[in-house]
């Protein structure tokens, strides 16, 4: 140990000196740190809701909006594989006569009255091929998602279980995509978007001070469809109820002398083929508009759609609201275009976010929402750094008292080292700091220095034992490194598993404290060694100081 190899000493020196560059942003305000040069690293701590005060709100998926809109396109493709459109065969099947068909009150089963009964057992043959596999945590299962069955010559669709199941995990996970994607278009740090039960979502937004903006930016479906306007039939006729089939009446709250539009039940385009969404103001009115752009497949479903039907209208539809319904001009092959309807910059801009970060699968219900004031939140900071402080002032005294003021001094020096490196690790990855991560920082402290203890208690007993200055100094390190390792790991899967299992402020507090552990090990193993290397290089002691 005596001897260190330069690999050693300079490796300490050039992690501490870097450690103090990335750690020394966490010291400047937000404008300051903004006006560092660009080679100067700029991130810093995030700190987290309870800290910095924020929105907390707490949402659930609308599982029977998935199911009734799975229900819905199987009562539609009904009609067609009654009438001999059926998928993967080759020619064109009988066509089945049916009476009727339609959904349930509560809109979980499709229904079809069969005509003639002997085609009961062919008609269910056909509908069973509506199927869908069932995706399931491990790909797709050999399971469908439909169980049908006849009551007479009544036959009704509905979803299997395994289906909702899986339907209602999908649609979570991409609800918690998509919540992510719009608050991050806002500029709000670091949120917590977590999964609470099998249909809630969790929402923290640090520093977002307003949660009824929050909650109008999330809660909109966004779901965004192309459809063509149905004018086979007047307004007048379709607001007396005459809507023919395969068409619905949607309401147009930007035109009030238009206040509803009948359009085609079935979308010619959906907003999935969107590549991008941005406010502009129209060259020729001044209004605000929200050009939009479609990727190749969809430009070409546009450009043939309005291709095909110049001189009609097509509505632009949102959340089964008409935003405009105009006239197709003329063909629009390059797939982009402008989307109009009274807007103001602010609407525009707000539109334009929904649209780029994707539609919701399924309606959000709010159940709970909350602010967390800064005031609350500096509280917590002082509070936190109060115990801190103190934690701190108990080590340094214990090592001071325990093994005199150059081992002891060794030791405040490798703990301050390594808070530096706590602070320089969780700023370069903008962590985001919560109460329980200062818990778990607070806690590293005290577990920084037990490496040191191992080390110097072993050099006591080597001394003891008989054994000269340097001899008992290298067998302090040698024999305790393993141990020391040992502990450190296994610390390490504990906050590793806690990170992995946990949510929120559990995630916090594993955060800080894997981070703790490693910076620990290395001070404790290599600053420390250094420390006493260099003293021992210079002093020649006699007698072991401890």
């Amino acid at each position: 140990m005596i001897n260190l190899p330069p690999w050693r000493i300079w490796t300490v020196v050039i992690v501490t000196i870097l450690g103090i560059i990335w750690a020394f942003p966490n010291t400047l305000s937000e404008d300051a740190r903004n006006k560092l040069p660009k080679f100067l690293p700029h991130s810093a701590i995030n700190l987290g809701l309870d800290l910095q005060g924020g929105s907390h709100l707490l949402f659930e998926v609308d599982k029977n909006a998935i199911y009734k809109q799975r229900i819905d396109a199987v009562s539609d493709d009904m009609v067609g594989v009654l009438r001999g459109n059926v998928e993967g065969s080759k020619t064109k099947l009988p066509a089945l006569a049916f009476s009727g068909r339609g959904v349930s009150p509560d809109g979980l089963t499709a229904k079809v009255t069969m005509t003639n009964p002997s085609d009961v057992t062919e008609a269910v043959r056909r509908i069973t091929t509506l199927g869908q596999p069932i995706t399931d945590a491990n790909g797709v299962s050999a399971l469908k998602d439909l169980i049908v069955t006849s009551n007479g010559t009544t036959i009704s669709v509905n979803l299997s279980p395994e289906a909702m199941v899986s339907m209602e995990r999908r649609a979570v996970a991409q609800s918690i995509e998509v919540v992510r994607r719009r608050i991050d278009e806002t500029g709000t740090k670091e949120p917590s978007i977590t999964r609470q039960g099998n249909d809630r979502i969790v929402v923290q937004a640090p520093g977002e001070s307003d949660p009824e903006k929050l909650k109008s930016l999330i809660g909109q479906t966004a779901k965004l469809t192309f459809q063509m306007v149905d004018e086979s039939v007047s307004m007048q006729e379709a607001m007396a109820g005459r809507i023919p089939p395969g068409s619905v009446l949607l309401p147009q709250p930007s035109r009030p002398e238009e206040p509803y539009v009948l359009v085609k039940s079935r979308a010619t385009l959906g907003g999935e083929n969107l590549t991008d969404a941005r406010p502009n103001q129209d060259q020729n009115s001044g209004n605000w508009v929200v050009s939009f752009r479609l990727d190749s497949a969809g430009s070409k479903i546009f450009g043939r759609v309005t291709t095909d039907n110049v001189g009609k209208r097509f509505a632009i539809v949102l959340d089964n609201k008409v935003i405009s319904a105009p006239n197709i001009q003329e063909p629009i092959p390059g797939g982009s275009g402008q989307i109009t309807g009274n807007f103001t910059l602010e609407s525009a801009s707000e539109l334009s976010t929904l649209l780029r970060a994707g539609a919701l699968p399924a309606p959000l219900k709010i159940l709970e929402q909350r602010s967390v004031g800064a005031e609350l939140g500096q509280d917590a900071v002082n509070a936190g750094a109060k115990a801190g402080i103190i934690a701190l002032a108990f080590v340094v005294v214990f090592m001071l008292l325990a093994y005199g003021f150059t081992f002891g001094g060794f030791s405040i020096i490798a703990l301050g080292v390594n808070v530096i490196l706590i602070f320089a690790g969780m700023g370069t990855f903008g962590a985001t700091l919560t109460l329980p991560g200062i818990a778990g920082l607070v806690l590293t402290l005290g577990m920084a220095v037990d490496a040191n203890v191992l080390i110097y208690e072993r050099m006591r007993e080597e001394y003891a034992a008989g054994r000269s200055v340097a001899m008992a100094l290298d067998a302090g390190f040698s024999r305790a490194v393993m141990t020391i390792i040992d502990a450190h790991v296994t610390s390490l899967l504990a906050a590793i598993i806690l990170f992995y299992f946990g949510s929120g402020p559990v995630r916090g507090f594993a955060w800080t404290l894997s981070l703790g552990i490693l910076t620990s090990v290395f001070t404790a193993v290599l600053v420390t060694q250094v420390l006493i290397a260099l003293w021992y290089r210079r002093t020649k002691p006699t007698v072991l100081p401890i």
